[in-house]
């Protein structure tokens, strides 16, 4: 599975950015996909996941109400649609792929394939 991450940029404070993750390779329907992020300094904190096979979505609280993560399974992509941006959300986003498929997959270590990152500032 290969994903490439894009979509990121500068974005004032409550303002919104959708970014996009393109899959290839390998069938995704038995993966759940997800959006990690990484800012200056600190770990890898998980942001949403979903499995290709349903719309099951699953957030971290820091997001929730805030970000939507959604598919197109005819393009094979991913996306994060990313409201209300705060300060805190600037870092570097990253799409993942899970064998593991379904349910609340949210450490780093259960997803094998990752994608390039994609940064995401906000700032005035």
């Amino acid at each position: 599975v290969q994903l490439q991450a894009s979509g990121g940029g500068l974005v004032q404070p409550g303002g919104s950015l959708r970014l996009s993750c393109a899959a290839s390779g390998d069938t995704l329907d038995n993966y759940a996909i997800g959006w990690f992020r990484q800012a200056t300094g600190k770990e890898r904190e998980f942001v949403a996941t979903i499995p290709w096979r349903d719309d099951s979505a699953y957030y971290a609280d820091s997001v929730k109400g805030r970000f939507t993560i959604s598919k197109d399974t005819s393009k094979s992509t991913l996306y994060l649609q990313m409201n209300y941006l705060k300060p805190e959300d600037t870092a570097v986003y990253s799409c993942a792929a899970s064998s593991v498929g379904s349910g609340y997959v949210s450490l780093p270590r259960r997803y094998e394939y990752w994608g390039q990152g994609t940064r995401v500032t906000v700032s005035s």
